[in-house]
């Protein structure tokens, strides 16, 4: 049986955490296959509020097994601490499975993140501080420490002795900070290694051989499109792959293994941190999105910046990801607003893109071209069906379809789980009355 990607159109937090949860119901694996805990899912269940930062939201489902593949960046403090808080709520962590080519995130990599930041003062990149770019280039330059590595004392010992030399040295001589302490640091990570040592396995051979076995996978990315590292708004960008191509390199999986990818959207965009953003919108519509919303970062509890929604975004990401069915959410946010824009295309320079321009210049320059909607009044919270929506919202949803060329198939209308509709082909063609 195939497996199914999952992935941010947008720059992340666009409700994967939602998704996830939703089809988690009918899958046997969810898989997050990049990040670090810098990203943040929130879903609301049962009246349950729960906010994840590495375990994917299949943990709410007991049939389900959750795993964290060999792309992601683990601190293993975190990760111990979101199992606890699971185990208080009686959700049960006993399920997770832990890549042991996994790279660990390490108390230097936090601490250079921090001084880092610091150090580029008007031109910081406006990172989460969780040690993510740290981690990250540490594995690029092959003096990583892995998740297997905290099952021998002696291996890790060795290599943390060696990386340290060189942490300490650029912390103490560059940054004029205090070198750090070794010893401590693996007596901490060896006994982290204790508790995570029945959850350690080769978790790419497991997903395989689950496939074999008629088994559903859902490969879910962390953060989205536009801060890939290769294809996004470079240099504000995350450090990893969140595309689809990278759902494969870091679950380990081939191209074949895949059918579907679902592109998950916002009926409105937002970004956190530094970066450009053509469709802000820094007046009271934008304002009445980011209260009715709730538009704060899991991770790092900042305001998000919010704006109009792109469709050329949305085009580029349909493009670079290959998806075949899109996951609309917070619709009913946008309830209130008389009137609506859709960004379709871009004018820089007295040129029109209908695509991200080619060049970043051109982009932080570019203003959107609108297309103005009507808006509704009604609450959609209750709605159950693609017909429950006022006209408004139905015109609203198959306009981005139009724009974008691939169906919409879920439509999100409140945080709850029961509030979601499916949309049935017969519904989407159906007009308005």
């Amino acid at each position: 049986m195939p497996a199914t990607i999952l992935v941010g159109t947008q720059w992340g937090d666009e409700g994967k955490g939602k998704a996830t949860d939703l089809l988690a119901a009918r899958t046997d694996f969810v898989v997050r296959y990049q990040g670090g805990n810098n990203a943040g899912h929130t879903v609301l269940a049962g009246g349950q509020l729960l906010k994840l930062h590495l375990i994917p939201s299949g943990i709410l489902y007991p049939d389900v097994t959750p795993v964290l593949a060999d792309g992601v960046v683990i601190d293993p403090k975190v990760l111990l601490e979101e199992m606890d808080a699971l185990t208080d709520r009686e959700i049960d962590p006993s399920r997770l499975a832990v890549s042991g080519n996994a790279h660990l995130i390490m108390p230097y990599h936090l601490a250079m993140d921090a001084v880092t930041e610091r150090y580029l003062g008007k031109l910081k990149l406006g990172t989460t501080k969780r040690g993510i770019g740290p981690a990250y280039a540490d594995k690029a330059m092959r003096l990583g420490l892995r998740v297997q590595d905290l099952t021998d004392p002696k291996i890790f010992r060795e290599k943390l002795e060696v990386v340290l030399k060189e942490k300490n040295l650029v912390l103490s001589k560059v940054y004029n900070r205090l070198p750090l302490d070794g010893d401590s640091m693996a007596e901490d990570y060896l006994g982290y290694g204790e508790r995570l040592a029945p959850h350690i396995t080769d978790t790419a051979a497991l997903l395989y051989e689950a496939l074999r076995a008629g088994k559903r996978v859902l490969l879910e990315g962390a953060q989205g499109t536009l801060l890939d590292l290769d294809h996004g708004t470079y240099p504000f960008v995350t450090s990893s792959s969140p595309v689809a191509g990278g759902a494969l390199a870091g679950s380990g999986l081939g191209p074949k293994e895949v059918d579907d990818v679902i592109g998950v959207t916002k009926a409105y965009v937002t970004r956190v941190g530094s970066g450009p953003f053509p469709t802000e919108d820094a007046g009271e519509a934008g304002r009445q999105m980011g209260e009715k919303g709730n538009e704060f970062g899991t991770t790092t509890g900042r305001a998000r910046r919010c704006g109009w929604f792109d469709a050329v975004l949305l085009r580029y990401a349909v493009r670079i990801n290959g998806l075949t069915e899109l996951f609309l959410t917070k619709l009913d946010v946008l309830s209130g607003l008389p009137r609506l824009q859709i960004c379709t295309a871009y004018r820089a320079d007295d040129e029109v893109f209908e695509d991200v321009p080619p060049h970043q210049s051109l982009f932080h320059r570019a203003e959107p071209v609108y297309q103005r909607l009507s808006g509704w009044t009604e609450d959609l919270t209750a709605a159950r069906r693609f017909q429950d929506l006022p006209p408004a919202a139905q015109a609203y949803v198959r306009r981005i379809e139009e724009l974008a060329g691939v169906p919409v198939r879920y439509i999100s209308v409140g945080p709850d789980r029961e509030q979601t509709l499916e949309v049935t082909t017969s519904a989407r063609h159906r007009r308005p009355a």
